[in-house]
């Protein structure tokens, strides 16, 4: 509903889970409004939603999206604090929050609240940040996408892992 370019192929069943191969071409995204069973079903997926919607054109605007603040942390408090730490201006509400983009993002050291999909997402936030962004406590970047470091490695992101 952004307007992303996206092609799926190939779609099977591996191990009980669907997969399928993408194909992503480089086009401008546009603000969009996310409530109800939307919701439901991309309640993982609100961190990177974040940061597509940082760099969308307009408003994006995130409804009954409550079961956020409920998981095992408060997803929305820690989305808009940890991008606000890159200078993203997300306005919290109990239910969801609302982005006027496209944002642009400076490097800053932020936390991943030991979630991988928060971590992922800062990692590719950071890409789009000018400057250095350091993750603290992303050992659980792999978690989810073993090989994650790589493949951003193999596409030319300069990314160093401390212990």
């Amino acid at each position: 509903t952004m307007g992303g370019q996206i092609e799926a192929a190939s779609e099977q069943v591996e191990a009980g889970e669907p997969v399928t191969d993408l194909t992503v071409t480089a086009s401008p995204l546009q603000g969009t409004a996310v409530r109800g069973e939307v919701v439901v079903r991309m309640i993982d997926e609100f961190p990177i939603f974040t940061v597509a919607a940082l760099q969308a054109h307009g408003q994006t605007l995130v409804r009954d999206a409550a079961e956020l603040r409920a998981k095992e942390s408060d997803r929305i408090e820690a989305v808009v604090q940890e991008f606000s730490k890159l200078g993203a201006k997300i306005i919290p509400h109990p239910d969801g929050f609302e982005i006027e983009g496209p944002q642009s993002l400076t490097g800053a050291t932020v936390h991943s609240h030991r979630d991988h999909r928060l971590a992922m997402s800062l990692a590719v936030a950071g890409l789009v940040a000018e400057g250095e962004t350091v993750i603290e406590e992303a050992q659980e970047l792999n978690e989810s996408f073993p090989g994650f470091v790589e493949t951003l490695q193999n596409l030319g992101a300069e990314i160093a892992l401390s212990s």
